[in-house]
């Protein structure tokens, strides 16, 4: 099957939560490492260059997700393969994968394991905030000191480490 053939027209959050459902129920059911507390939730999908982009909350993960929608340079990625790709922002790095029922995917970890949320509405307010974040030009974050991590950025504590 091409990506071509895979593009997706309409907006993938419902077929994103339905792949990650199953893996949840199965492989990731009683893994130590889950936080209890969350659930799968797909987060602010939106059309950015012929790619749909959003935020995936899972007990055991919360990354950023990219999959086609017509974009050339989307590439479907095996093993330790990576793409790069170039927010208002800045770039981040993707890994990739396929799942039956969803096709490929690229994904960006922020938060793995995600022990840090007491609840899913924290989660999905910190989702939202990245999704926010990912499009506002570099310019208009305010400069961080050379021991930002990705974690403290995607935060908002633009003045922190970790």
């Amino acid at each position: 099957m091409s990506l071509e053939e895979i593009g997706r027209p309409g907006n993938p959050a419902e077929a994103v939560e339905s792949a990650f459902i199953a893996i949840a129920g199965g492989a990731m059911r009683d893994m130590p490492l889950n936080n209890p507390t969350l659930r799968v939730e797909a987060v602010g999908f939106s059309l950015w260059q012929d790619h749909w982009v959003g935020v995936l909350i899972t007990p055991w993960a919360m990354n950023l997700m990219l999959l086609p929608c017509g974009n050339p340079e989307f590439r479907v990625l095996g093993g330790s393969a990576v793409q790069h790709w170039r927010f208002p922002c800045g770039a981040y790095e993707f890994h990739g994968g396929w799942l039956e029922g969803l096709g490929p995917y690229q994904s960006c970890s922020l938060f793995s394991p995600p022990a840090e949320f007491p609840d899913q509405d924290s989660a999905r307010a910190v989702a939202l905030e990245i999704m926010a974040a990912l499009f506002r030009p570099e310019a208009e974050l305010r400069p961080a000191p050379a021991t930002l991590s990705r974690r403290a950025f995607l935060r908002g504590n633009f003045g922190k480490a970790g």
